[in-house]
C-alpha cells in the first residue's frame, strides 16, 4: 500500500474515530442525576461535591469515575458511589457518617458515631441528633474516638440514641448526673429513668405515658420497670402574690404587725407587694402648685414642670378601660385592701367567705361593722 493509501487509511479510521466518540458522548449523555441517601445536603450540593470534570456528562464514564471514598474533606459522608440507571440518568447514592449523638464542647456541638468517634464539629445544634449532657471528654480529635470519662456511658447514649430514632421521640435534651442517672427532658416534662437498667422496657412505658401528660409540667418517674414505681410528679403552677392574697403580716416573734414578712405559722413570705395605686402614687413626682409651694396635691413637680394630679383609683382604672386590657375591676380590687390610713398596714380585714360575698366584713378602725351579702362584682 502506498504512503498516499495509507494516508487516505489514517484519516478514514481518525475521522471514523472521531465520529464514534461523538455519537458515544451524544448517546450516552447525562440529562438527569438521582440524589440518594443525604439528610444534609442538597441535590445541588452533593452534585457539585461529586460530578467535578468534563466526563461526568457521560452516563458509562461517570460511574467508573467518580465513585470514591475519598471523602476526608466532607462531613457527614463515608463514601460516594455513582451508578447509571440508564442512558441519559445516573444516580448518587451517599453513604453518610451516621452521628447518635452530640455534646458541647467549647463554644461548638461536637457529633459522634456509634463507636464514638468524632464526626463534626459545628457552631449549630441538629435537633435530629439527640444532645447529651453531663458527658464530659478530655479531649478530642477528628476521626478519632472521644477521650470520653466513664467507662460505659458512651454505650448508654448509643442505647437511648437507637431507641430515639426507632420510635421518633428524640428529647430536647438528655441528662446524666454525676453518678450517670439519666433524665430525659422534653418541654416541661422531666422523664427520669435512673441507671442504665432495662432501658428499652422504660422507653416503652414513657412513649405510651407522655401523651397522657402532654401539656402538663413535672416529673414522670422510669426509675424502675415496676409499675407501681412509674408515676408522673405533677408541678402546681404556683398563684401569683399580689396585695389582696399576701398572707404576710407577722414579724419573727409570731406577734402581727400588718407589715411584717411571715405568716401566722412563722413561714417567710416577704414584703407585702404593692398595689397598683401605691405605686402610681410612689412613682408620681408632683404635690406643688403653680407658685412651687408644696401642697401634697399640686399638679407640678418642684422644678415646675407640669406632672399631673396624684392618681387615684378612679384614674387607673380610667386609663386601664381606655386602654382597653379590661384590667380595671383587678385595681379596684387592689384598692379593696389599701392602705387609707397612712401606716403602711391594710385597713380592712375579712374572713376567707366574705370573697363569695357571704361572709363579715369589718373595718379595723373599730367605727362600724356590717354583715355584706350579695354579689362580688358589686364592690363593698
Amino acid at each position: 500500500m502506498s504512503k498516499k493509501s495509507k494516508k487516505i487509511m489514517a484519516g478514514v479510521i481518525g475521522t471514523g474515530i472521531l465520529v464514534a466518540v461523538i455519537i458515544f458522548f451524544s448517546y450516552y449523555k447525562v440529562d438527569s442525576v438521582e440524589i440518594r441517601g443525604t439528610s444534609h445536603y442538597t441535590d445541588e450540593e452533593v452534585k457539585n461535591m461529586v460530578l467535578r470534570g468534563p466526563m461526568a456528562s457521560n452516563s458509562v464514564l461517570a460511574p467508573l469515575i467518580y465513585s470514591t471514598t475519598n471523602t476526608d474533606d466532607i462531613a457527614y459522608v463515608d463514601a460516594f458511589k455513582v451508578t447509571q440507571l440508564n442512558r441519559n440518568t445516573i444516580c448518587i447514592s451517599v453513604k453518610e457518617k451516621k452521628a447518635v449523638g452530640c455534646i458541647r464542647y467549647l463554644d461548638s456541638y461536637i457529633y459522634f458515631d456509634r463507636n464514638g468517634i468524632f464526626v463534626e464539629g459545628s457552631q449549630n445544634r441538629d435537633e435530629t441528633v439527640p444532645y447529651f449532657d453531663g458527658i464530659q471528654v478530655n479531649s478530642i480529635v477528628m476521626d478519632e474516638k472521644l477521650d470520653i470519662r466513664g467507662d460505659t456511658v458512651l454505650n448508654t447514649a448509643v442505647a437511648l440514641s437507637t431507641i430515639f430514632q426507632k420510635n421518633d421521640m428524640i428529647p430536647d435534651h438528655i441528662q446524666f448526673d454525676s453518678s450517670y442517672s439519666i433524665s430525659l427532658i422534653y418541654g416541661d416534662v422531666t422523664v427520669q429513668l435512673g441507671k442504665d437498667v432495662d432501658l428499652e422496657e422504660k422507653m416503652n412505658r414513657v412513649i405510651a405515658i407522655l401523651p397522657q401528660i402532654q401539656g402538663k409540667k413535672g416529673i414522670l418517674h422510669m426509675e424502675s420497670v415496676a409499675t407501681d414505681s412509674n408515676t408522673f410528679e405533677e408541678e402546681q403552677e404556683q398563684e401569683e402574690v399580689t396585695a389582696g392574697n399576701w398572707n404576710g403580716g407577722y414579724d419573727e416573734e409570731g406577734n402581727y404587725t400588718g407589715d411584717g414578712e411571715y405568716d401566722e405559722d412563722g413561714n417567710y413570705v416577704g414584703a407585702k407587694p404593692k398595689t397598683a395605686l401605691e405605686e402610681a402614687i410612689e412613682n408620681w413626682n408632683g404635690g406643688y402648685d403653680e407658685e412651687g409651694d408644696y401642697t401634697g396635691a399640686g399638679e407640678y413637680d418642684e422644678s415646675g414642670n407640669y406632672v399631673g394630679s396624684k392618681p387615684t383609683q378612679e384614674s387607673l382604672d380610667a386609663a386601664d378601660d381606655e386602654s382597653g386590657d379590661g384590667s380595671g375591676d383587678e385595681n379596684s380590687t387592689d384598692s379593696q385592701w389599701s392602705d387609707t390610713s397612712g401606716d403602711g398596714a391594710d385597713d380592712t380585714s375579712y374572713d376567707e367567705s366574705s370573697l363569695g360575698g357571704d361572709g363579715d366584713y369589718t373595718e379595723d378602725n373599730g367605727d362600724y361593722s356590717s354583715d355584706y351579702s350579695g354579689d362580688d362584682s358589686e364592690g363593698y
